[in-house]
């Protein structure tokens, strides 16, 4: 007979062998009994079943939801009862993909309804958190915990950060049935993927607008959350469900002192690659470069040389002439001003009056900020990375972007910050590129999703 407990985010299976338990258990001399990842619960259970071994299951804590409904005031739209539906059919594991203002949060709260078992629902930020909690208590109309900026009540839903989540999630692995992942591409970090692998939670679901991600990062997801089960593009949803869009390119020329100094850096940058004979175009180029810069003066100051070749892209002063022109033109629409960079962020909010959000700006200035920009009292917000996901802005019509990384899940973040449907909703993006410099192939790159074609 087999007695299964769970112990610090592991499971022990007391009487257990090693040939009847999942791969992953090994033989934990400290105790004499098998210890396995908690996540692995489910196959222990079948196992059980299939070898028809009779057990005590001492690792389930997590409770039934009894009684407890999604919002009966709203009508699912077809593709998230579609989703939800197909969820369950991949016995309640997977990821959804759903463009960004689409409703993933409603998504979530019917499989939480549905699945009727208390659930940790895991988002990256306190703004998200923060949203999440109100969402939930509104939506279910129960006490709703929150683990995280300085809360820890742990309730039969809970809303965790993804940093709190792999802190407690070895005491509290054992509490919930279902865990949701929000934003569930940061879960292929090692340290919250251990956490979610320290959860006994059956069931789990993972939403995100971009299922971007190397092959090894995708197989570790998969492997803890599930498949993608279910996705819909923006093109598939514009017009009906979110706002019609476009995408608008405009490059600008550097300056003749600019380009002097962008070819003077781009030349050294590539004089150091090419006698180092590294290939930036492989999967771990990069991450070769940056090695051997730190090794050398060289290196050093070939990284620097990279470093000021960018700068001179992301700044130039046209893209600014540009922005002036923009902000007079859409000066009726709220307005969203992305850059790559801090430093460029409080540049433009000096030189035009914008307030600025970035990782330096409090909680309560945030909000602040965000509340006056959606009641139009600030229609133009400049910002570097920290609005690229997760945050609520249905008023949001208008996204410039000076300048960025070259990844499409960041691109089509921003994109979808402003496709919140709304009355003859028409939204635009402008990306303002750098002309002959290596800015136009980080601009192609991150356009290579169905969103901009």
């Amino acid at each position: 007979m087999w007695r299964i407990r769970f112990h610090d985010g592991t499971l022990v299976v007391e009487g257990g062998d090693i040939e009847h338990l999942p791969v992953g258990f090994r033989s934990d001399d400290r105790i004499g009994h098998p210890r396995g990842p908690a996540w692995l619960y489910p196959q222990v259970i079948t196992a059980a079943r299939a070898f028809q071994i009779s057990y005590t299951d001492e690792s389930q804590k997590y409770t039934r939801l009894d009684g407890i409904t999604a919002c009966a005031t709203r009508t699912p739209r077809e593709y998230q009862r579609e989703a939800v539906d197909t969820w369950h059919q991949a016995g309640r594991r997977g990821a959804v993909v759903l463009p960004t203002g689409s409703g993933k949060t409603f998504v979530a709260e019917l499989a939480i309804a549905e699945t009727a078992r208390a659930t940790l629902v895991v988002a990256p930020t306190l703004d998200l958190v923060g949203q999440w909690h109100d969402r939930l208590k509104t939506a279910f109309g129960c006490p709703v915990g929150m683990l995280g900026g300085g809360h820890h009540e742990v309730e039969d839903i809970t809303v965790s950060t993804y940093d709190s989540a792999a802190i407690h999630m070895g005491r509290y692995g054992d509490r919930f049935g279902l865990l949701v992942f929000d934003e569930v591409h940061h879960l292929g970090a090692p340290g919250y993927l251990s956490a979610a692998a320290a959860s006994i939670a059956p069931y789990r679901l993972g939403l995100t607008a971009t299922w971007e991600t190397d092959a090894e990062r995708e197989d570790a997801l998969t492997e803890i959350i599930g498949d993608v089960v279910y996705e819909k593009t923006i093109t598939e949803l514009s017009g009906e469900f979110l706002a019609d869009y476009e995408t608008v390119r405009i490059q600008v020329q550097l300056t003749p002192d600019e380009h002097t100094r962008y070819t003077e850096a781009r030349a050294q940058f590539s004089a150091f690659i090419k006698a180092k004979r590294i290939p930036l175009g492989s999967p771990r180029g990069w991450q070769t470069f940056l090695r051997h810069a730190a090794q050398s003066k060289a290196g050093r100051a070939a990284f620097q040389a990279y470093q000021e070749s960018r700068k001179i892209a992301h700044g130039t002063e046209q893209k600014l002439n540009v922005l002036s022109d923009l902000l007079q033109s859409e000066h009726k629409r709220r307005t969203l001003v992305f850059t790559h960079d801090n430093e460029t962020a409080y540049k433009v909010s000096k030189q035009f009056l914008v307030p600025c959000i970035s990782h330096q700006t409090d909680i309560k200035e945030r909000r602040a900020i965000l509340s006056a920009f959606e009641e139009g009292i600030l229609p133009v917000i400049v910002t570097s990375r920290v609005l690229n996901e997760g945050v609520d802005m249905p008023a949001a019509e208008v996204a410039i972007v000076l300048s960025g990384t070259g990844t499409v899940r960041e691109h089509v973040q921003r994109l979808g910050r402003i496709l919140r449907p709304g009355d003859n909703k028409q939204a635009i993006l402008y990306e303002i590129v750098a002309a002959d410099t290596a800015e136009m192939r980080t601009s192609s790159r991150r356009r290579r999703h169905d969103a901009y074609r």
